[in-house]
């Protein structure tokens, strides 16, 4: 996807090999010299399939010779048309020049206010100029910066500091002679590569948005995920749980022993009473503190302080789980704890989350299946 993104925002458009049937822009070879104004200047296209060559030779017969070929676009039908080339903002190729020659760079369009039907040269003209030698050379031409040069604005009477231009109706490009090209010498070019480069980011907008919203949504499913699994533990913890309590409701109804019956029982109604602790039990009771422990350890597996946290936390989680709307402070009050850190504290280490999280996760179906059992 990133590089459907990345082909979709740089745009690269070919001009050779001219005859591929991918190429999007069509177009035709055409020559320009002042021969058409006294002059005897030559061009001539060596070839415009896999490269742009031509043969020029300038003369002095003319002040200002010059010779330049072109490369004029077309519709799907084969007939002249200016083209759209507002998408694209360079044009890129690789030039060599038989001896070193100073050539121009000109791209032709569709002027509003200037363009003549049946005068080519109304059409405005905007230049770049670059040097090329023997060796292969590459080129990076800003085409919505070019110059038109002044006599242009003089012959078609327009205000000097309109420079703007559009690329949106392109006629044609050409690569010819400048002032400093070499007159009396037979001069090759050779231009290949040549390629009109562009930039949407469109595309590359809606490619971020797209793994944004992709990276949001695996957000959201790892925290589901999380969840789930959390209350999936939850649910292991409190059935690991049942046996104990069980067990305790089967004590508190045998009556096995006098002392195991009176401890357990007055856990199992005091132990909301925040007043509740070891000393509480010896004095109510009158069995010594050891043989409270030992009782618990032995017949439960706890100490006194653990079993009362446990009874107590059982309790709460059972609150919180059948009462949705319920205050988290309320419940700990009334479970027995004065302290609701400490609760949140003992609450999350029995059960692996906060109170609050345990409430919304709505694991009431545990507590019913517990009940049923």
């Amino acid at each position: 996807m990133s590089t459907i993104a990345y082909d979709l925002t740089f745009l690269e458009t070919p001009l050779l090999p001219r005859a591929a049937e991918h190429n999007k822009l069509k177009w035709m070879s055409l020559t320009y010299d002042d021969s058409a104004e006294g002059g005897e200047s030559l061009i001539n296209v060596i070839d415009d399939g896999f490269s742009y060559t031509l043969s020029m030779l300038l003369k002095e017969k003319k002040e200002f010779p010059f010779a330049m070929g072109e490369m004029v676009f077309l519709n799907e039908s084969g007939q002249q048309q200016a083209v759209d080339l507002s998408m694209f903002d360079s044009l890129s190729f690789m030039a060599k020049c038989s001896s070193d020659n100073t050539l121009t760079f000109s791209l032709f369009t569709l002027d509003e206010n200037a363009s003549r039907q049946g005068d080519a040269r109304s059409d405005r003209i905007s230049t770049r100029y670059f040097h090329c030698n023997t060796q292969w050379q590459s080129f990076d031409i800003d085409i919505t910066r070019l110059d038109t040069p002044e006599w242009w604005y003089k012959w078609y009477d327009q205000a000097l500091s309109e420079q703007e231009y559009s690329l949106s109706r392109v006629k044609k490009i050409s690569f010819g002679s400048s002032i400093q090209s070499p007159v009396n010498v037979q001069s090759t070019i050779s231009i290949r590569a040549i390629v009109f480069n562009g930039k949407d980011w469109v595309y590359l907008y809606v490619f971020c948005a797209l793994w944004l919203l992709s990276g949001a949504l695996l957000l959201v499913w790892l925290l589901k995920a999380h969840n789930s699994y959390l209350m999936t533990k939850i649910k292991d913890t409190l059935n690991k749980e049942r046996p104990i309590i069980a067990y305790q409701q089967l004590s508190i109804e045998s009556h096995r022993d006098k002392d195991k019956a009176a401890i357990l029982k007055c856990l199992a109604t005091d132990y909301a009473n925040s007043e509740l602790n070891l000393e509480y039990i010896v004095h109510k009771l009158g069995i010594n503190r050891n043989k409270i422990n030992d009782i618990l350890k032995t017949e439960c597996g706890y100490t006194f302080s653990t079993y009362l946290n446990k009874l107590r936390l059982n309790e709460a989680a059972r609150l919180l789980s059948e009462n949705q709307d319920a205050n988290v402070s309320e419940i700990a009050y009334s479970v027995g704890y004065k302290n609701v850190p400490y609760f949140n504290k003992l609450f999350k280490n029995e059960y692996g989350c906060s109170p609050t999280l345990f409430q919304h996760g709505n694991p009431s179906a545990v507590y019913h299946t517990k009940t049923a059992s």
